[in-house]
């Protein structure tokens, strides 16, 4: 497997069980040539800086600032280790701070950086001795071995020096954890370089893309990425999932659970980015991934108390436009981009939003590169933003984002050009509760939830039938507004974003309906601008709409399925569907697709995610077929009654996809590939009812012709009449793993020989049904039970969204 990489911030190694803890999560999370990236532990960053800030003005609080270092370095020491490996780190130790309370004023910068390394370098050489004393190999690896950056405002890993010494330290430990130093780096001279704020989450990454690992997890004292922050909104949520965009805005907008110089190596490579709590790993996370689906709105509430604006005059006379677009470009190049900004073109003035830790380099930065006439650093402000693709296209969020806003002192907006981000920058406020109203006004206000029905023949008039009687009822059960505004067909469409009445598309179809080219519909749907969510109901059997589901989760649709295409599809695509929409965040489900309305899916799913383990399937899977042998007795021949089962609609629209056998094998496919087994559609054997006489008729002249069905299964049925039984159409799953489709002789008694018509009947053995199988048994057939199917479907999606 792959090397992985984890990175523990000082939370996550702030005591004795926090680094025990940190042993468990490597222990359970990790392989043994994984590397693991730490950063100081608890607040010994800020305690170096305060001895280095006293050593200038003050030697005796110096003095006492090291030696609580001292002392809180050696209580983790004695309670984490023992015997001489104890020892070893705790002379080493001394021998350290003793050099630290040798230095004499005034530091330099490097001399400063070295003395504020040395926290990473005590976490590294601590963890791994835990490691090691714990029988877990491990050695700890001082970055400034092979990172090299060279000082700046913002330094930036040298990729290409860094990469090859990398790999020649990794080379020489290929089956031990090498742990770490986060937040150091050396320059040309041989000198420390600090990689700036959040500068071990930086080079976690950094570190990571370097080694070409497939993931990095950064463990720290929450779980991911919320909806706002937990502290200040009790509901927040956590996202499991977040665009890469949509984290580097927020990270740009400098939440604190992500920094945007964290996420440059992530874009730059294919590895995948988790965030995750080391105080409770089972808590959930939110994994950063590339994705191509539309965002619809804001996921994120984000604030910032302290920002300072710099008000920046550019020389009148000139083209302003070219000159504010040159100052931007110039920021964006130096990464020192605003947090936000305003143009004020009338006064040859723009207005660029920081963090006080930004302001003042940006300040300096601006004033040596002589792109204003005039610059003024302006404090007390804060920010309110909403994070999330598509959220200034998002009509609701953007109405409910200024309501917020409208008693607060606004001093200026900025819309993000991404779309990604609604940004306002206040004279200082209070936060606090304009974080809850705007976390609910856009977030708990009731969910807009876009249909659009595919297939408007016998199952999709009874669903529409059955969504008018339901539509009101559904709206209250889950405090959502569910909106038809699509109707499908093979030739044409009808597509209305205001939303259509289900009771008037008999009526109206023909009328607002528009050639379907099989590409406008979708593109309309994944381009909605005022609903939260989309979902497809395909309720056909359409080849080319299963071949579309790819660009349904591509435009960040959901999907509820009666079609059985896709389901027992050949197994690659099979798994790419249910990856494209997983991937995403987005639901596929499919109940419909075997036994109609009974809940066969749902149970053979559970049962395998519960721990059972699924030996054998068997039962009579079509109810069109059930329909016909429950009926066929030899008193009236099979192809009369499979004319009436089409005139009835129990049957396809071509009665040759039931009898030919495949309707039931892609059900059988379908309910193995839910019990865990990867079966492709060619391993069934499939018995065929249809003549090859038949198989190429057109409709009308197959119907003619039917009495060609009759004369072998005219004979089977005398055959098993001698021997006391009936004939039924069984589909099989062995327990060797072997399936079949066919016309079997059961027993009178048998179980499969005593239905109603139109029912199925489904047998399950497993682990925990071994001697007395589980069977489902009910109505498998039939327009309105389908129509069930989906409406049930559609209430079990609503309640996960």
């Amino acid at each position: 497997m792959k090397q992985q990489l984890h990175k523990f911030g000082g939370s996550s190694l702030a005591d004795g069980d926090c680094y025990l803890n940190v042993v468990d999560i490597l222990q359970q999370y990790s392989q043994q040539h994984d590397l693991v990236v730490v950063s100081a532990a608890g607040k010994t960053t800020n305690q170096l800086i305060d001895f280095v800030s006293h050593l200038e003005k003050d030697s005796l609080t110096a003095h006492q600032q090291l030696q609580a270092i001292r002392q809180y370095q050696t209580q983790l020491i004695e309670e984490l280790l023992n015997g001489d490996i104890a020892d070893h780190l705790m002379s080493q130790l001394n021998q350290e701070c003793s050099q630290l309370a040798a230095l004499t004023p005034p530091l330099n910068y490097a001399q400063q950086s070295a003395v504020l390394a040395h926290g990473e370098v005590w976490s590294a050489r601590l963890l791994a001795a835990l490691l090691n004393q714990q029988q877990l190999p491990a050695i700890a690896q001082d970055a400034r071995a092979f990172l090299r950056a060279e000082t700046g405002p913002q330094p930036e890993v040298d990729r290409t020096r860094s990469a090859p010494l990398l790999k020649e330290i990794l080379a020489q430990h290929p089956q031990q954890r090498v742990i770490i130093t986060g937040f150091i780096a050396q320059n040309s001279a041989m000198e420390t370089v600090l990689l700036g704020r959040n500068g071990s989450d930086y080079s976690a990454t950094m570190i990571g893309a370097l080694a070409d690992v497939e993931r990095v997890t950064i463990w720290s004292d929450v779980a991911g990425v919320y909806s706002a922050d937990p502290r200040v909104v009790d509901d927040a949520c956590l996202l499991p999932l977040l665009r890469l965009d949509e984290a580097n805005e927020l990270a740009r907008l400098a939440a604190p659970v992500l920094h945007s110089r964290t996420l440059q190596p992530v874009v730059h490579s294919t590895m995948e980015l988790h965030l995750r709590s080391s105080h409770q790993p089972e808590s959930g996370s939110t994994r950063i991934e590339r994705i191509l689906a539309s965002g619809r709105g804001a996921k994120i509430i984000t604030s910032l108390e302290d920002v300072l604006l710099i008000e920046l005059t550019l020389a009148a006379g000139q083209d302003f436009q070219r000159l504010q677009h040159t100052v931007l470009a110039h920021l964006k190049r130096a990464q020192l981009e605003p947090l936000a900004f305003e143009v004020q073109a009338d006064q040859h003035q723009l207005r660029l939003a920081y963090t006080r830790e930004m302001a003042s380099d940006v300040f300096s930065y601006l004033q040596d590169s002589a792109l204003a006439t005039e610059s003024k650093l302006k404090e007390g402000y804060s920010l309110l933003a909403a994070v999330g693709a598509g959220v200034t296209r998002n009509a609701q969020h953007n109405h409910g984002f200024y309501q917020q806003l409208k008693t607060c002192p606004v001093e200026f907006i900025c819309t993000a050009e991404s779309e990604l981000s609604l940004v306002a920058v206040l004279r200082q406020n209070t936060l606090t509760e304009r974080v809850i109203g705007l976390h609910k006004q856009l977030f708990q206000a009731q969910k807009r939830v876009a249909l659009a029905l595919c297939g408007k023949g016998n199952i999709g008039s009874s669903w529409l039938k059955l969504f008018a009687e339901q539509q009101t009822e559904l709206e209250k059960r889950y405090g959502m507004q569910f909106s038809l505004v699509a109707i499908i067909d093979s030739q044409t469409f009808w597509f209305d974003e205001a939303g259509i009445n289900p009771s008037q598309v008999a009526a109206r179809y023909q009328d607002e309906a528009q050639p379907n080219d099989g590409q406008r519909w979708l593109q309309q749907l994944g381009e909605l601008r005022n609903y939260d969510e989309a979902i497809v109901l395909d309720v056909t059997a359409s080849e080319h709409l299963a071949q579309q589901y790819l660009a349904m989760a591509q435009h960040g649709l959901h999907l509820i399925s009666a079609n059985k295409v896709a389901g027992s599809a050949e197994g690659e695509y099979y798994h790419q569907v249910k990856h494209a929409f997983s991937k995403i965040g987005r639901h596929w489900l499919y109940n419909a697709t075997v036994g109609a309305g009974l809940p066969i899916n749902h149970t053979v799913r559970d049962l395998r995610e519960s721990g059972d383990d699924i030996t054998a399937l068997s039962g009579i899977f079509s109810g069109t077929l059930s329909w016909l042998f429950q009926q066929y007795d030899g008193s009236t021949p099979f192809s009369e009654l499979v004319e009436l089962a089409w005139q009835q609609g129990l049957t396809e629209p071509d009665p040759r996809h039931d009898l030919d056998g495949s309707d039931v094998m892609r059900k059988l496919v379908i309910l193995a590939r839910e019990s865990g087994l990867n079966i492709e559609p060619q391993h069934v054997k499939v018995e065929s009812l249809v003549p090859e006489a038949l198989r190429h008729l057109s409709l009308d002249d197959f119907l003619d012709q039917s009495h060609l069905l009759n004369q072998s299964l005219a004979e089977r049925l005398a055959r098993a009449q001698k021997e006391h039984k009936v004939i039924r159409y069984v589909a099989r799953l062995e327990k060797n793993g072997q399936a079949s489709v066919g016309v079997e002789a059961v027993e009178l008694d048998h179980p499969l020989a005593n239905l109603r018509p139109c029912d199925n009947i489904f047998a399950i053995e497993s682990k925990w049904y071994r001697d007395n199988p589980l069977v489902i048994r009910g109505p498998g057939a039939g327009r309105e039970v389908t129509a069930g199917a989906i409406q049930s479907d559609l209430n079990r999606l609503a309640s996960l969204l």
